[in-house]
């Protein structure tokens, strides 16, 4: 199975088509989404093409594809529109013999850890800073942001396939950094 993952479209029309496009291209069995879906925030600058109603209209028919996790601006207002369930705190998906904790980031983080055991993996969103980190008893996970990267970084997802995790660059699909187990 082929998971692609995302964080942060932040109503964005513009970055949401692309990521709709590259789930085609990808052959995607699954996307998890790690948050943010609709609104911008207001620490954010609006992202370009800023139209929430636009991304309703793409994610819902792919709503059979779709896991997500809420982020610090989704809020059951946004639930009402969408036909897809957004508003679970984490998800904890088994892969091998290691778990990967899912969430968005602002409740539980590098600073704050949920309950992992050794070999988990953490996986968020919210700083919109890609990373890899592999601590004494667990690794660091973070996938970037496909609307509003910060700290230089591209306009990313990741992929996880046959234990591989890849970050990729969502204007070209190019991989910029690997972690497998």
């Amino acid at each position: 199975m082929k998971l692609l993952i995302a964080s942060d479209i932040h109503g964005s029309a513009y970055y949401c088509r692309k990521l709709i496009k590259t789930i085609e291209k990808e052959k995607a069995d699954r996307v998890l989404l790690l948050g943010d879906i609709l609104y911008h925030g207001p620490r954010n600058d609006l992202p370009k093409d800023y139209a929430p109603k636009e991304v309703i209209a793409m994610l819902n028919p792919i709503k059979n594809k779709l896991l997500c996790v809420r982020g610090n601006c989704d809020t059951e207002v946004d639930q009402m529109v969408l036909d897809f369930p957004i508003l679970a705190d984490y998800s904890v998906i088994p892969v091998g013999e290691r778990l990967i904790y899912a969430t968005h980031g602002h409740v539980y983080n590098e600073n704050k850890l949920p309950p992992l055991c050794k070999g988990d993996i953490l996986l968020n969103g919210h700083t919109h800073v890609p990373k890899c980190t592999e601590h004494e008893d667990y690794v660091y996970m973070n996938c970037g942001s496909v609307s509003i990267p910060k700290e230089g970084s591209f306009h990313s997802y990741m992929t996880l396939e046959n234990g591989d995790f890849l970050w990729k660059n969502l204007e070209n699909s190019e991989v910029y950094m690997k972690y497998g187990f």
